[in-house]
């Protein structure tokens, strides 16, 4: 009895790393868990989502999220910067207020720098310096109303590259700024053949969100969005890979489901991706 006792110390050693490993909480995003909170907050407790990310500033979806255990885990919206206003909006000062008792995450796309009402490319070296200044001031109000920032790279955007993200918030290298990987914009941006490891290596001391879906592979810059964005589960990319490299550089953040243009009920593409997310972990 006792000599087998190395052995199963030894075995439950190898077990512990697996049993440790972590579960990133999954959600779903409004592009297709839409609707009033009493349908959509129902709907994800029944299924096992862990939340929503909605649109800013929504307080009361943010409420009923909380009042049923879930979470609020961030509100999009969609920004220009230019240099003859302020970023700092009486709107978007609302917003912010909105989202402070939830502490949800500020999911920040931004379509259009402009100079002297000239719009500028991401190459332009005014375009960081009036991006940063801009932002900075954002992540100043935010953080003292405890929201966090995360830059949304969108395809079409002037931000739709992730480097460029993770590039503006290390250099403004505020604890509440920082960044997410979006896979569809990925793909539609920089093709199914680049390996995005090497990336989220680099990005993962500021990789506050991941959003996936099912996808097709192949030239994906060229592909229209309904063969990007697919039920989890179908499509020829492989998404596990894609969550293995994320389990590799230590990402135990939140993943959100995409699910905007999905045809069908939402309700059953929500379940069936439920179900290739548990297959999947």
């Amino acid at each position: 009895m006792f000599r087998s006792l190395p052995i199963l110390l030894a075995c439950c050693a190898a077990a512990l790393p697996c049993a440790a490993q972590p579960s990133n909480p999954f959600f779903a995003m409004d592009t297709i868990a839409r609707g009033r909170p009493e349908t959509v907050v129902p709907l994800l407790q029944r299924l096992g989502y862990r939340g929503l990310a909605g649109q800013a500033g929504d307080a009361p979806m943010a409420q009923a999220l909380a009042a049923a255990g879930l979470t609020f885990y961030n509100g999009y919206l969609t920004l220009e910067l230019t240099d003859d206003s302020p970023i700092l909006t009486e709107d978007l000062r609302r917003k912010i207020d909105a989202m402070s008792p939830s502490r949800a995450t500020l999911w920040l796309a931004l379509a259009k720098v402009s100079r002297s009402r000239q719009a500028l490319t991401r190459q332009d070296p005014a375009a960081d310096s009036l991006a940063l200044q801009q932002l900075s001031d954002l992540a100043t109000y935010a953080a003292a109303h405890h929201v966090r920032i995360s830059l949304y790279p969108h395809a079409g955007c002037w931000l739709e590259h992730v480097e460029d993200a993770l590039r503006l918030a290390n250099r403004l290298n505020q604890p509440n700024l920082n960044i997410t990987f979006n896979l569809c914009h990925w793909l539609k941006v920089e093709g199914s053949s680049r390996d995005p490891e090497p990336l989220l290596q680099a990005a993962q001391p500021r990789l506050d969100f991941v959003t996936l879906h099912g996808a097709d592979g192949g030239d994906t810059q060229n592909l229209s969005w309904d063969r990007l964005i697919q039920p989890l589960g179908q499509g020829t990319y492989d998404v596990p890979a894609l969550l293995r490299k994320l389990q590799r550089v230590g990402y135990t953040g939140p993943i959100g489901f995409q699910g905007y243009g999905i045809a069908g009920d939402p309700a059953q593409v929500l379940a069936a991706t439920m179900a290739a997310w548990k297959q999947m972990k």
